[in-house]
C-alpha cells in the first residue's frame, strides 16, 4: 500500500472534500462502469464505488485511465487520482441481491420503464449483471401478482477481495444492513485484514438498527478497524431519485445521530470520517452545513448515475463515446456541475 495515498484520503476527509460517485455495488456491466468512470474522473470526482469483481476493478480502471489521456482535449486538470472501492454486503442486504421475475409474471410490463439501470428487458428475464437490487421492480409489480424475488449474489471474499486490490482498488466497504452483530463483525474482520493500511468503511443505516444498536455496531467496527475505519451513513440506500430536502433528509439524520450519540462523546472518535448517501443529492452538503453536520464527503449513487445516463445508457447504442468529445464534454459538465455543489 502507497502510504501517501492513505495521507491523501486522510486529507481529503479531514477538509471535506472527498466526493464519490457509487457506480453500484450489483452493478457489473463493464462498459457502463467504464464510461461512468471516465466522465465522473473527468468532472473531479475522489472516488469511485464499484462491484466487488477484478473485472470491474479493471473497468474502472480503465475509465480512469481514458480520462486522463482525454483531459488536455477538454482542457480539464484531474488534480488527484480517484480512489477505487470496492463493496460487499450481507445476506439479506438489498445492495447485494439480484432481482428475478417469477413464472407468475403477467407481463404487465411495469417493472420495465421503472428500473434505473434498464436490467429488464422487453423479455422479462433480467439482465443479471446490470441489476443493482434496488427494488424499484418490486415496487411497481402488482400486489396480487408480486413476481419478482431476490437471490444473494454471493461471493467468496477471501478469496475475491485481494484479487480486488491486486486488480487496483485500495479501499473496501462492507454494508451492514442486517441485524446479526456476530456475523457482520466476522464479516468486516475479514474486510479489514483484505486491506490492513488502507481506509475501510462501513455502511451503515437505520432500517433495522435502532440508534443505540447502530452506535454499538460501530463501535465494535473501530475495535477492529482502528482508525482506518470510515463510516458510510446511509440514510436511504440507493433512494436518490429525487432531488430535494426532503428525499436526502435521512443521510443528513443518521448523520447526525453519529455526530451527537458518538463523536462528540468519545475523544476516541473525534476525527471519525462519516460520508452521507443512500438519498443523496446536489441538496445534501447545503442541509448538512444548515444542521452543523462534520462530514467528510457526500456519496451519489442513483442520483449521479441518472443525471448522465443519456450519455452512456447502454440504450442509446452510443458506440462511439470514446470519440464522441462533445457528448463527453457535455457529460463531463453535468458531473462536474453536481460535485461543485457538494463542496464544503
Amino acid at each position: 500500500m502507497n502510504s501517501n495515498r492513505f495521507d491523501e484520503m486522510r486529507d481529503m476527509f479531514v477538509e471535506g472534500r472527498y466526493f464519490k460517485l457509487v457506480c453500484g455495488a450489483g452493478n457489473e456491466d463493464l462498459e457502463e462502469v467504464r464510461r461512468l468512470a471516465s466522465i465522473y474522473t473527468l468532472g473531479g470526482c475522489k472516488g469511485l464505488d464499484v462491484s466487488a469483481s477484478p473485472d470491474v476493478v479493471r473497468a474502472c480502471k480503465l475509465g480512469i485511465e481514458f480520462a486522463y489521456r482525454v483531459a488536455g482535449d477538454l482542457d480539464i486538470e484531474i488534480p488527484q487520482r480517484p480512489f477505487i472501492k470496492v463493496s460487499v454486503g450481507m445476506p439479506g442486504d438489498h445492495h447485494v441481491r439480484k432481482a428475478y421475475i417469477k413464472d407468475n409474471c403477467i407481463s404487465c410490463d411495469k417493472c420495465i420503464p421503472v428500473c434505473p439501470t434498464d436490467a429488464i428487458p422487453s423479455d422479462l428475464v433480467v439482465i443479471r449483471e446490470k441489476c443493482i437490487g434496488c427494488g424499484a421492480c418490486e415496487v411497481a409489480c402488482p400486489p396480487k401478482v408480486s413476481a419478482i424475488g431476490y437471490e444473494h449474489d454471493d461471493k467468496d471474499l477471501a478469496k475475491i477481495l485481494p484479487e480486488c486490490i491486486v486488480a487496483g482498488a485500495e479501499n473496501i466497504e462492507l454494508h451492514a444492513a442486517v441485524m446479526n452483530d456476530d456475523s457482520i463483525l466476522e464479516e468486516w474482520e475479514l474486510v479489514s485484514k483484505s486491506q490492513p493500511n488502507h481506509f475501510v468503511s462501513l455502511c451503515v443505516d437505520r432500517l433495522n438498527l435502532s440508534n443505540s444498536h447502530l452506535i454499538n455496531r460501530i463501535r465494535g467496527a473501530h475495535e477492529i478497524a482502528g482508525d482506518r475505519l470510515m463510516i458510510q451513513a446511509d440514510g436511504v440506500p440507493m433512494g436518490g431519485t429525487g432531488d430535494d430536502y426532503n428525499t436526502t433528509l435521512q443521510a443528513v439524520a443518521i448523520a447526525d445521530i453519529i455526530q451527537k450519540e458518538l463523536v462528540a462523546k468519545d475523544k476516541r472518535f473525534r476525527d471519525l470520517p462519516i460520508l452521507l448517501s443512500g438519498g443523496t443529492n446536489s441538496k445534501t452538503g447545503a442541509l448538512a452545513k444548515l444542521c452543523d453536520i462534520k462530514f467528510c464527503g457526500i456519496a451519489i449513487g442513483t442520483h449521479a448515475r441518472g443525471i448522465v445516463k443519456e450519455h452512456v445508457s447502454a440504450y442509446l447504442q452510443n458506440e462511439n463515446f470514446d470519440q464522441d468529445i462533445d457528448n463527453l464534454r457535455a457529460a463531463v459538465q453535468v458531473a462536474s456541475n453536481l460535485i461543485n455543489t457538494t463542496k464544503t
